[in-house]
């Protein structure tokens, strides 16, 4: 199996100015690389026949991504429109200030197949491309969040992937994300 780091995963896991809630201790390159090197832990189907998720040991120092909401926190959350590249739209976006979540056991590897990432403009050399990155405790998907699944349904055109809404795994991330945000450091 061979492996990309897609230009759209690497701005928001390696971004110009460095941040604390991205991976740290290795280049986008290195983290290709190792991709390619390591056999993952698990793979775990996607959300779509075009995704997988593959399981990897973290080996950095990259932090949790989601941290549950308490009443010793919540006064933490911060919130804002925001949009994820220049071509889509601001959307309501939560997430902590000030909290040190701790170092993540795993890091999830999304992955899109080369014929969905050729469909949304992305052309790759290779079988997989990643699109993204989730660092959990638990070698287990963190739910998407809910605007991300409502983007996918608007299609390709909006910054989706074309994949319709499914109102059960909607309901779960709701579920979820209710009592979690992501973090900013």
């Amino acid at each position: 199996m061979s492996i990309t780091l897609t230009a759209f995963a690497r701005t928001r896991l390696f971004p110009r100015e460095p941040r604390r809630n991205t991976i740290q201790d290795c280049t986008a390159e290195e983290f290709e690389q190792k991709l390619n090197e390591l056999q993952p832990v698990q793979v775990l189907p996607g959300y779509a026949p075009f995704c997988q998720l593959h399981v990897y040991r973290n080996w950095t120092s990259t932090r949790c991504f989601a941290v549950a909401i308490s009443e010793h926190n919540r006064h933490l959350l911060r919130s804002a429109y925001e949009a994820r590249t220049s071509d889509e739209l601001p959307v309501l976006v939560r997430w902590f200030e000030g909290l040190e979540p701790p170092v993540a056991e795993y890091l999830i590897v999304i992955l899109y197949d080369r014929e969905q990432l050729a469909k949304e403009g992305t052309r790759i050399d290779t079988e997989w491309g990643v699109v993204g990155c989730l660092y959990g405790a638990e070698p287990a998907e963190i739910p998407m969040a809910p605007i991300t699944m409502m983007r996918n349904a608007l299609g390709v055109e909006e910054g989706g992937s074309g994949v319709p809404l499914d109102r059960a795994a909607y309901r779960r991330s709701v579920t979820f994300w209710d009592s979690h945000a992501n973090w900013r450091g």
